[in-house]
């Protein structure tokens, strides 16, 4: 008999629905586009619900996909999706949304970062091998909501990320019920024992937050429930079907890229740029305050990674097309962009592009995007590349703090939609000094997903066997010393602007 399994993606841009038979070959797909609204500065939210509106509308375009070729929907054997590892939502005791859902892009709590950060507390790093309080954690928006919502404090039950908010729905579960997955739960950055899977009692306590306000903490490929009538009538998905707890975004690119042992390194191209190193646990180099690292366990038992990452890292790449190209409504125009820029010499005569759209980090907390050492020839194309360049410096800057603690990088491998850029991918192998890959299936968290959900329900029996098999690399991008020169004198420059904007702000404040 054939068998099927629904898997989605709730990125920051999109959300992402797929429908992959028993050999994992994709028969049905739908994206949708989300909505971020920046009501103040430093400001993003989103609606949880229209993430549910979303990933509902992409299972009925995918169920119509499947009725159209002659595919019975009843044959779906289980769902399973991902999100955001850096965002919450709060919940009423019905498991519906009455705040804003906020993710890694916002910086409203950067003052209550600062507060956090000046208790110098030991315990943030030996617990969770964050040793520094973020912006982007849920932990500082949980804090935010609970001081300033005053819908959550008269009917707030739980915190829960997009993903098993869509999850729960789907199955009619209210708060009461609310979970996390065991990856997922360290994208909280704060307020857990990594190693032990479990919220952390004191780390709650400094961070006041009442423990009452925390899903369980669950396996990726727990059952949770079941597709209930009202979201079967939805989406034409039949009722019953078995739902996975699900996963964080990251943690299964990492999976979907092949990342099932330490010391591997994934580019995770998507909205937030991310480059994600696999380890063996905590690493107290790389776990020191200061490092602007972020330390995870991964969906399988017993992995971690850490992972440097640009905010707007892709979010860049819309920003320009959408706001300056004045091309929101023609997403091929990105591939135009890099055409014309693959004719623009490497370090773009001297163009910088400061990417932190949403705010910098660490010491350069308050410098925002902008370009400079533009002159009359500066065309769309040259600051295109300016863009791509620009966010490969930091990745630069990640990767030495990975090699200075003993990992070695011969090796990237790039996932998610920035993947399928054939000019970034070469200019970050020359950046990083390293080949890069690509692979046949660049997004490749919603495979992972449904992988996990036939093993979820034991149509898979090894898991990891599953896992490797799906790779096919399809791209290699291999360093060109003359260009890697031509970015190391690029990133020197860029390096000597940031350090005279970050001192003129000091002084200042001062």
């Amino acid at each position: 008999m054939k068998h099927y399994y629904l898997g989605f993606d709730a990125g920051t841009q999109s959300v992402k629905v797929a429908v992959y038979d028993k050999n994992m070959k994709c028969v049905a797909k739908s994206s949708n586009h989300t909505t971020l609204k920046y009501p103040n500065p430093g400001w993003v939210e989103m609606d949880a619900d229209e993430y549910l509106s979303l990933t509902k509308l992409g299972i009925k375009q995918c169920i119509e996909q499947l009725k159209n070729k002659g595919i019975d929907s009843s044959l779906i054997r289980a769902i399973m999706g991902d999100g955001i590892i850096c965002g919450i939502v709060g919940i009423d005791k019905n498991g519906k949304a009455i705040t804003p859902y906020i993710n890694y892009l916002d910086s409203r709590t950067q003052n209550d970062v600062e507060h956090l950060e000046k208790l110098d507390l030991d315990i943030w790093g030996r617990e969770t091998g964050n040793a520094d309080p973020s912006c982007m954690f849920p932990a500082l928006h949980a804090r935010w909501i609970l001081a300033n919502s005053e819908e959550f404090q008269k009917r707030g039950k739980k915190f829960v990320h997009n993903a098993p908010y869509i999850l729960m729905n789907l199955a009619g579960l209210e708060s009461d019920d609310a979970f996390i997955d065991w990856g997922a739960m360290s994208g909280w950055g704060l307020g857990y024992r990594i190693y032990e899977k479990k919220w952390s009692n004191e780390q709650l306590d400094i961070l006041c937050i009442d423990k009452s306000y925390m899903p369980k903490i669950i396996k990726p490929w727990d059952i949770i429930g079941t597709l209930s009538e009202d979201a079967a009538k939805e989406t034409g998905c039949p009722a019953g079907i078995p739902i996975c707890a699900g996963a964080g975004d990251t943690m299964q690119s990492m999976l979907g890229s092949g990342i099932l042992e330490a010391n591997k390194a994934v580019d995770v191209a998507g909205t937030c740029a991310m480059f994600c190193v696999s380890t063996n646990g905590i690493i107290p180099e790389l776990s020191r305050k200061g490092s602007g690292l972020i330390f995870n366990s991964g969906t399988l038992e017993n992995t971690y990674f850490y992972w440097g990452f640009v905010r707007t890292g892709g979010l860049a790449l819309r920003w320009f097309k959408d706001n300056l190209c004045q091309k929101s409504d023609d997403d091929s125009y990105y591939k135009l962009l890099s055409k014309k820029a693959e004719k623009v010499e490497p370090g773009c005569n001297e163009v910088v592009f400061l990417p932190y759209l949403t705010g910098g980090y660490g010491e350069f907390s308050k410098v925002k995007g902008c370009f400079l050492n533009m002159t009359l020839d500066t065309d769309q194309f040259v600051l295109w590349r300016a863009v791509l360049e620009a966010i490969a410096y930091d990745y630069m800057e990640i990767t030495n703090d990975y090699r200075n603690a003993g990992i070695e990088i011969n090796r990237i491998t790039i996932t998610e939609g920035g993947s399928r850029d054939h000019l970034w991918n070469q200019i970050k192998a020359d950046v990083m000094q390293s080949e890069a890959v690509t692979l046949e299936v660049s997004g490749g968290a919603v495979l992972t997903n449904c992988i996990i959900a036939a093993y979820a329900i034991d149509d898979i029996k090894d898991l990891k066997k599953a896992l490797i098999s799906n790779l096919k690399i399809i791209n290699t991008y291999s360093q060109n010393v003359n260009n890697s020169r031509i970015y190391q004198e690029q990133y020197e420059l860029r390096k000597d602007i940031l350090n005279y904007v970050s001192c003129n702000f000091r002084e200042k404040s001062n």
